[in-house]
């Protein structure tokens, strides 16, 4: 994997501020500390804390917000002040914690809005300087690959080829396992589209004064994702995988979904992550809210006014995976990048007996 431990202590930016650990390791006790994974996106800012448990973690702080750094990106090609500043207000939260929690070892990542930006990196230095967290501008290979680390184990039991996608708010990325290897699940391919929830819809905005009108938008919304996504599905192709098998996905989108399906009043992570949803069900309500005003999808639970005008980008983005890759389940994460940056950083100071 892309990220080996001596990337993520040393490239990567991760630091170190504990002894080694004792001489005689076990299992549970060869790993020390606190560690932390924080990952800037698009659209969200989002960090977790914890300490190693038995063969996972013990999270024992977390912080997420919806920043939307990456708004105005498609029409300028650069992060807007007032985008930035809303980041850095959510990574100074973040570096206070850090610091109360004593984080032995950090690795904090960002993506495709500082991928893409001409001043992405103008905007990592700052952030250094004014909050002391080292970011690391991974590539969407290096995403993909850590968000499989992170929910792979949600997969539904079986053999034969899966596929696991994140959809961001920048970018989309879609990664094909084709088996495992010492219980770990081996890549067989990877595609990075660059639509998410932000950019798809700064792009080709959802709107209209109609139903009809809102349809139609849906339409053009989906025909860019199906163009984006066709030299994956050759590829899906050509491997001789394009019916489908299980499928997995991990993002505000299906977690959203996951949670109207369950008409569940507020959000509840407990009941969404590992959640298995027929496909079916997934299309009616992305068909549902395609067809709703702004206003409208707001009212709903779990929605609320900071999705609403995101949620049908992630929809239109969802079905052009399912056409893609028709399953009939999908099985839903509530994790991803952070937590696959913690098992690798944890995997790292596990030292063998």
């Amino acid at each position: 994997m892309a990220e080996r431990a001596h990337q993520a202590t040393q490239a990567a930016g991760a630091s170190r501020r504990d002894a080694a650990p004792p001489a005689r390791p076990s299992r549970a006790s060869s790993m020390r500390g606190t560690y932390a994974a924080l990952d800037l996106g698009t659209n969200n800012c989002r960090l977790l804390i914890a300490r190693p448990a038995g063969d996972g973690f013990v999270v024992i702080d977390a912080f997420s917000r919806i920043v939307r750094l990456g708004e105005g990106l498609a029409a300028t090609g650069r992060l807007s002040d007032v985008a930035m500043d809303r980041a850095l207000a959510a990574l100074t939260i973040c570096s206070d914690k850090l610091k109360r929690r004593n984080v032995t070892l950090v690795r904090s990542v960002a993506t495709e809005a500082c991928r893409r930006a001409a001043n992405g990196r103008e905007f990592v230095a700052r952030v250094l300087a004014e909050t002391g967290i080292q970011l690391q501008i991974i590539t969407a290979e290096q995403e993909a690959r850590l968000a499989v680390t992170g929910c792979h184990a949600l997969l539904e039991p079986g053999t034969g080829p899966a596929l696991v996608f994140d959809i961001g708010g920048g970018s989309t990325e879609l990664v094909l396992l084709d088996g495992e290897s010492a219980g770990a699940p081996h890549v067989g391919d990877w595609f990075s589209a660059p639509w998410g929830v932000v950019s798809l819809s700064e792009s080709e905005p959802h709107s209209g004064n109609s139903e009809a009108e809102l349809r139609a938008a849906y339409g053009r919304m989906r025909a860019r994702v199906a163009e984006a996504f066709a030299p994956f599905a050759a590829t899906l192709k050509a491997r001789g995988v394009a019916d489908g098998g299980r499928l997995l996905g991990t993002s505000g989108t299906v977690t959203t979904l996951a949670s109207l399906h369950l008409e569940l009043p507020n959000y509840d992570r407990r009941a969404v992550d590992g959640l298995i949803v027929p496909s079916g069900a997934m299309r009616t309500l992305s068909q549902r809210l395609a067809g709703m005003s702004v206003a409208e999808r707001a009212r709903l639970a779990c929605i609320g006014s900071e999705r609403a005008d995101l949620v049908v980008a992630g929809c239109a983005i969802l079905e052009g995976i399912l056409d893609l890759w028709p399953a009939e389940r999908l099985s839903v994460a509530d994790r991803g990048i952070r937590e696959g940056i913690l098992r690798t950083l944890m995997a790292h100071e596990f030292v063998k007996p």
